[in-house]
């Protein structure tokens, strides 16, 4: 991207960049409103603005970098898309309905680096972050689609789980997550917005000393080391010890309940002998966070995984409750499309690759 993106600027950083370039404050209010209350899609379209000064904006940023490629909408109405960035990148970005509203998952880099042995989306190692705009972006091109159908639909939520991770790209989320709280811009509030990790410790710390009420989550899906160092290779660099330690940092800085996202496995981490170690690894903590328990969607390329039964879900779920552990069986979305993170864009990337070959 030869410009960057108008969109990774917060309400201070456009104030600033308009007064460093000769324009007056009150500028950059009139151009926010523009960019996140009507939404346009053009810098000609701010008709209350100067040419001198759409000839700046222009010369200096893009207003939309994201091309929609596919967008494949499941029965249940969740709506995946699937993006092509200016160097041609792809990313993936969902829309689910809730009964509480619409939420976003947001992706944050283009592939992934952390090496999941269960994920689709770390089967494209990372090419890079993505920047602030690239990442607001994604909220607004679904919101203008849902602007589009005219029924005042409006997304409320997000969260930060998509193609990558997070914490390796602190900056650029933070000031995502800046950008999209704006009271003035898209107003999503900060209760409303989760960001997950699959586990970078000293991020965690630094994430904990920011003062705000944004929620977190840890994907955790295994209760001690030997089995996590398999499935994750994070946790060789940052252990479960260690982690837990982290937690414990940002239960008594925020004091804010926590999420700890784990993947049923079949025959890998669904047994009640991981249920009873991750109630005991919890046990402290259990009035200050819950568990989430994942459907796992097959990848082909991770064949030796496969989907828990029903019933093991349902005993794992009753094992942790009983302990006192808050957990919920998490709601599956578009199961009748591409549904695990970073299923489509492999795919897509597969039958390009295949087309030019």
């Amino acid at each position: 991207m030869d410009k960057p993106s108008i969109y990774g600027l917060t309400l201070d950083q456009l104030t600033d960049w308009l007064v460093d370039h000769g324009e007056k404050k009150f500028r950059s209010a009139q151009i926010w409103n523009w960019l996140y209350v009507k939404r346009v899609t053009s810098f000609d379209a701010m008709t209350n603005i100067s040419k001198n000064t759409v000839q700046l904006l222009s010369s200096a940023f893009v207003l939309g970098s994201l091309e929609t490629q596919i967008e494949q909408q499941a029965k249940d109405g969740t709506t995946k898309f699937l993006f092509r960035l200016s160097d041609g990148n792809l990313i993936e970005t969902v829309l689910m309905p809730h009964e509480y509203g619409l939420s976003v998952c947001v992706t944050s880099q283009v592939g992934c680096n952390i090496g999941c042995s269960f994920c689709a989306s770390g089967l494209l190692k990372k090419n890079r972050d993505l920047a602030s705009g690239e990442m607001v972006e994604q909220l607004l091109k679904i919101q203008q689609s849902l602007d589009a159908r005219g029924n005042d639909e409006r997304v409320g939520h997000i969260v930060v789980m998509g193609i990558g991770e997070p914490f390796d790209n602190f900056d650029s989320v933070m000031n995502f997550l800046r950008i999209i709280n704006s009271g003035s811009g898209l107003g999503i509030g900060a209760r409303h917005i989760t960001v997950s990790t699959s586990g970078i410790i000293p991020k965690i710390y630094e994430f904990a000393d920011i003062d705000w009420q944004v929620n977190l989550a840890i994907s955790l899906h295994a209760p001690n080391n030997e089995l996590r160092s398999r499935m994750m290779k994070i946790n060789r660099a940052y252990p479960i010890e260690k982690l837990m330690d982290a937690v414990d940092y940002y239960l008594k800085k925020t004091n804010r309940r926590i999420t700890f996202e784990y993947i049923m496995l079949k025959g890998i981490n669904d047994h009640k002998e991981e249920a009873l170690q991750l109630a005991r690894l919890l046990e402290n903590k259990r009035h200050l966070s819950y568990v989430n328990l994942i459907p796992y969607n097959p990848v082909e390329e991770h064949s030796e995984y496969q989907r828990s039964e029903k019933t093991t879900v349902t005993a794992f779920y009753e094992t942790l409750r009983k302990r006192g552990i808050n957990v919920v069986i998490r709601k599956e979305f578009g199961t009748d499309i591409d549904a695990a993170c970073g299923q489509l864009r492999s795919k897509q990337m597969k039958r390009t690759r295949a087309v030019r070959s």
